[in-house]
This record gives C-alpha cells, sequence and structure tokens, in this order.
C-alpha cells in the first residue's frame, strides 16, 4: 500500500508559483488601503525615491512689448517608499496533512490574506504598529491636521459626507474613494429623500463595488478599523501611493517554537505533531502630498468623519 503522508518536502510544493500571486492579488482586493491607492512598479531595492512638487512657478503678464518676462522655478523635495515585511504563521496540525487530497492551500488561503491585509490596513489608516520608515497613518494624520467633522454635524449623514469631501476639495485634490467602519453601511442605507427614495443604492451585480457620490467605498471587515477613532475616510486615494519589493515567500517549519509578544510558547512544533507555513511580503507605501494651486501649507488629500460627540448631560448631580 502506498505511504500517503505528505512529507515537508511535499507540502512546501503546495504553493506554486501562480498560487502564490493569487494570494498577492487577494491581499490587494482584502486590504482596503492596497485597493484604493495608487500601485507604482515592483521596486527593485529596499527604498524607491520620490521627488515632489514643494513650491509652484508663478507666471507674470509682460509688460509692453519690450517688457521683462517673469522668471520663476519650481521646487521639488524627496520622500522614500520604504519595504518593510510583513509576516504571519499558519500553524497546522500534522494530521490534517496526512490525508494527501486533503486541498490545505484552499483552507489557509483565506487565512493568510486576510492577515496581511488587516495588518497593512491598520498601519496605513490608524499607524498601529507600523515601521518608523513607514508615514503616520492617514486617518491619524488627518485628524491631527484638523481635517475633520463629527457625525451628526450636519443635518444628515449625506450632508456630513458632503462637508468632509469639502475638506479634502477645498486643498486642490478630489476625492477618489471612501473607506470606512461597516456601521456607516447602514447609516446610509437609511437615508430618504423628501419622497422617501433611497439616497445612495447599493450595488445589486455580484462582484461590483458599492460607490458613494458615484466613488469606490470600502466598508472595512478584517478587524483593523478603529470605529471609536473615525468613522469614514474621504480622500484623493490616487496620491497615496505603495510598491512590493517581494511578492509572497513561504517556508514549511517543522522544528520551531512559536511564541507570543511576550515570548510566552503557544506552539512547539515538534512536541505537538505540528508543522507551520510562515508567509512574508515585503512592502512600502508613501503620501506624497504635493504642492496644489490652492492648498495651502496645512493641504492635506484625505478627511476623516469622526463618531458624534456625546452631548453634555444636564444633571448636575445632588447637593449635599
Amino acid at each position: 500500500m502506498a505511504n500517503n503522508i505528505i512529507t515537508r518536502s511535499d507540502a512546501e510544493a503546495l504553493i506554486p508559483v501562480e498560487e502564490s500571486n493569487e494570494i498577492i492579488a487577494g491581499v490587494r482586493h482584502g486590504s482596503a488601503a492596497l485597493s484604493l491607492m495608487r500601485k507604482l512598479l515592483n521596486m527593485t531595492s529596499k527604498q524607491r525615491k520620490l521627488p515632489v512638487l514643494s513650491a509652484l512657478p508663478v507666471a507674470g503678464f509682460v509688460s509692453g512689448d519690450n517688457g521683462l518676462k517673469a522668471v520663476s522655478a519650481a521646487k521639488w523635495q524627496n520622500k522614500f517608499v520604504t519595504a518593510e515585511e510583513i509576516a504571519v504563521i499558519i500553524p497546522i496540525p500534522e494530521a490534517v496533512l496526512d490525508d494527501s487530497s486533503y486541498d490545505i492551500f484552499a483552507e489557509i488561503k483565506p487565512a493568510i490574506i486576510e492577515a496581511f491585509a488587516k495588518v497593512i490596513d491598520a498601519a496605513v489608516f490608524f499607524g498601529e504598529d507600523k515601521p518608523e520608515s513607514w508615514p503616520e497613518g492617514i486617518v491619524a494624520d488627518a485628524i491631527a491636521k484638523n481635517k475633520k467633522i463629527a457625525l451628526g454635524t450636519g443635518d444628515d449623514v449625506a450632508d456630513d459626507i458632503n462637508d468632509v469631501m469639502a475638506f479634502v476639495e477645498a486643498d486642490g485634490f478630489d476625492v477618489t474613494g471612501f473607506a470606512g467602519d461597516i456601521v456607516m453601511k447602514s447609516k446610509l442605507r437609511g437615508l430618504r429623500d423628501k419622497n422617501g427614495g433611497l439616497l445612495f443604492q447599493p450595488a445589486l451585480t455580484a462582484d461590483t463595488p458599492a460607490t458613494l457620490y458615484a466613488q469606490p467605498v470600502n466598508y472595512i471587515k478584517n478587524g483593523s478599523w478603529q470605529k471609536d477613532t473615525a468613522l469614514l475616510l474621504a480622500g484623493d486615494f490616487s496620491q497615496a501611493v505603495y510598491s512590493i519589493r517581494q511578492d509572497l515567500s513561504y517556508k514549511v517549519l517543522d522544528q520551531a517554537v512559536i511564541s507570543d509578544g511576550d515570548g510566552k510558547i503557544i506552539y512547539n512544533l515538534a512536541q505537538q505533531d505540528m508543522v507551520a507555513l510562515r508567509c512574508v511580503i515585503r512592502l512600502g507605501w508613501q503620501l506624497p502630498n504635493p504642492v496644489t494651486a490652492i492648498g495651502g501649507d496645512s493641504r492635506y488629500p484625505f478627511a476623516v468623519i469622526t463618531p458624534a460627540v456625546a452631548a453634555p448631560s444636564d444633571d448636575k448631580g445632588a447637593k449635599g
């Protein structure tokens, strides 16, 4: 009888190149940040330089036939996209691998995609656990620059969205997309016009992205969104760029010890008859924020709707 046990070397062949590329595509689709941002060509080194326009040239009228023409110069500064490593380890009991007909890759692929997407979105939007070389999180930066409005400031949610878009437009950018917490879905779904008709129509066709004011909106469900900080992000996502330095690489571990951030052992692979699939990707992102003709020094291509401000309590307490 043939031996059907999958060996370590067999397991390493479970992810061929085309499947690896499929995971990368899945990460881009599963990550709201990567699906909305502009992708640059893959990096050939750890760092890529981006020349950014920091001062616009100034033109002027010429006085008379022999007047002097205005002389001006544009100024540039450099920003850098720095590739950093993101990794995930998926422990797998060897008993699962004993059945050679079991499609283990199909089972764990969604988990790999979600794990990468979650850490990327948390870092890009909120700066959570971000490397020092990466910019501040977009949401955190927008709030710090006071590009924000609290939910309920306007007459309704549509009014708040219009006002937050106005922040972006006033700085010389156009809103090309939205990202936010899933709670915004119901708030938009409940909006009606004066005749009781829906103001925002959900996508009815499969795989068709939902839109808001004709721009794509991504409701983040991978656990990375911090709804206590922001509910919706609007912005010109063409201004945020990313590049991949290293496509997915993987290795099957069978003798390692896996521990948590405090050093506590979670799995001892050899002792517990387990293997683990380690997946690694390297990528970086940047927000050049170039000078615009109408935006000042405080310009920023993103703005956010923050949670509603709680009304002050009228209860002053009992007097003793």
